[in-house]
């Protein structure tokens, strides 16, 4: 899979945002504290983009969801957006309990960098499923008020077809699953740049999702 940004980031930008996103969790666990955005970062880090900060739990059967916010449109520089990212993730996700720091020492931290989302252009509804790929695609779902959003690897993780895929974005949504055949309904795509930690402060590493 080849991702097409505005920019790229190399290994080792993509394993100083994870490392950020940790850290920014932690101080802020620790001492109600927010870090500040480190000085000297290289360009690509001071780019507006869009960003989520995903925390899984480790367990004996994998990884379990503890927290995923971001910011799906490029509105803060990168290393910014990763910081609030990250602390709203830990403590402002409506889903979950606040992360406490000891649950830290089994979380690992995943980084999302997010080209910015294009609308589908179709003929007709039914055709949008052609034009979404598993594997590439992270998805928008927006129908008035309600707005649902899925990262790439969502699908990916759960084995959906593109079908599958938008009927889930737009439950996520709040919406019934065939919102996505209405007159009206909008469906965006975007892509993802991935870095996470293999085990809890562990190896970082780009994540490739072909092939998962």
């Amino acid at each position: 899979m080849v991702v097409v940004l505005s920019f790229n980031l190399s290994d080792d930008e993509g394993i100083y945002l994870v490392k950020l996103a940790r850290e920014a969790v932690e101080e802020f666990l620790t001492g109600r504290r927010k870090i500040r955005v480190p000085e000297r970062l290289s360009p690509s880090l001071t780019v507006k983009a869009g960003v989520f900060v995903t925390l899984n739990t480790v367990t004996a059967s994998g990884r379990e969801l503890r927290g995923c916010i971001g910011f799906p449109y490029p509105i803060l520089p990168l290393a910014e957006a990763v910081i609030d990212a990250a602390i709203d993730s830990a403590v402002g996700d409506p889903r979950f309990q606040p992360v406490t720091l000891r649950e830290m020492d089994g979380i690992v931290v995943e980084v999302s960098v997010l080209t910015p989302p294009q609308l589908v252009i179709v003929n007709k509804p039914t055709e949008l499923p052609s034009k979404v790929k598993v594997g590439e695609d992270g998805l928008i779902v927006e129908r008035g008020t309600r707005k649902g959003l899925l990262l790439p690897q969502v699908p990916v993780e759960w084995g959906w077809d593109s079908e599958e895929f938008l009927m889930q974005c737009c439950l996520k949504a709040g919406l019934p699953t065939d919102s996505w055949l209405l007159t009206g309904t909008r469906v965006y795509r975007f892509q993802a740049i991935i870095f996470d930690e293999e085990t809890p402060r562990g190896c970082i590493s780009r994540r490739s999702l072909v092939g998962c």
